[in-house]
């Protein structure tokens, strides 16, 4: 299954009889699949079929839908308000009654008022109320099916960075693994180097207990086995990821966290340069590849 990102855009336009519409569909990132519905007054009933269908093929993303329709102008009809009229009409009585020798108003003027006369749609029957609805989710589908070849087109391009991401992880942790200061050689020259200094310092009186507990903090220390073992074990997990596909973001970001976290002891753990070095190399490219994980789904 493809990787996908959570970014896309994508617009579908349709028409039916008289009314022409247009979709517009954004996503970004977000934690769940978040849907914000925009459509026109009287298509209420559409947003739970709209929601269903957005929910088949997305699983994750700050999605905005919207759709702006036009009606052609000849079908309108112009019509009297009849409120507002009878609201104009009221209003002329009460002002002739307070001022007897107001001219009477024109026809003209009156229906000149504003709301007096309205333009309205006409109004569909059932029948045909439903094939516009049946029409306007065929182009929502359309809409969707492109946002989703969007977002898996991005999503494949993130995959091939994060690939090489990991490769270069890989790569530092074997690196880590093959310094000469981890070989058993290194770590026995450094432990009797420590504790020649120790002996010197005190002056060859040194508590054997203590030297022994010098000791055994050192050779601790030195040992990062464990971390090594668990970087390896992570990438592992990630390539297998990555080779499943799917939904995978929130996984593989769990993962990148642990990465960090042993990187992290791997760099307090560091009594040479050049361990400590890796270290901070391992953050940089962790670091880098969260920021690119934050795009998938």
């Amino acid at each position: 299954m493809a990787l996908a990102s959570m970014t896309g855009f994508a617009r579908s336009m349709g028409e039916s009889g008289p009314v022409r519409w247009t979709w517009e569909l954004r996503s970004v990132n977000g934690k769940s699949l978040d849907l914000r519905i925009r459509i026109p007054t009287g298509l209420e009933t559409l947003e739970p079929r709209i929601r269903e269908r957005c929910a088949k093929v997305l699983r994750r993303g700050n999605v905005s839908i919207g759709l702006s329709m036009q009606r052609d102008q000849s079908e309108l009809k112009l019509q009297v308000n009849e409120t507002a009229l009878e609201a104009v009409l009221s209003t002329i009585g009460l002002l002739r009654q307070r001022v007897p020798d107001l001219s009477p108003p024109s026809i003209d003027g009156i229906l000149s008022q504003k709301g007096v006369f309205e333009l309205k749609e006409p109004e569909d029957d059932d029948a045909a109320q439903e094939a516009l609805h049946a029409a306007l989710l065929t182009s929502l589908d359309a809409a969707l099916l492109d946002l989703v070849d969007m977002r898996h087109s991005e999503g494949h391009a993130i995959a091939h960075v994060v690939r090489d991401q990991i490769d270069r992880i890989a790569e530092l942790t074997r690196a880590a693994e093959d310094l000469p200061v981890r070989q058993p050689e290194a770590i026995r020259a450094k432990l009797k180097k420590q504790v020649d200094e120790l002996l010197e310092a005190s002056g060859g009186q040194l508590d054997p207990q203590r030297l022994h507990q010098e000791a055994i903090i050192l050779a601790t220390k030195a040992d990062i086995r464990e971390e090594l073992d668990r970087l390896h074990a992570h990438v592992a997990a990630v390539r297998e990821l990555m080779d499943t596909g799917g939904a995978i973001g929130r996984r593989v970001d769990f993962l990148a966290q642990e990465f960090n976290r042993e990187a992290n002891t791997l760099c307090s753990k560091s009594n040479d340069v050049d361990l400590t070095s890796i270290g901070l190399d391992l953050k940089a490219v962790i670091d880098q590849m969260r920021e690119q994980i934050q795009n998938l789904e």
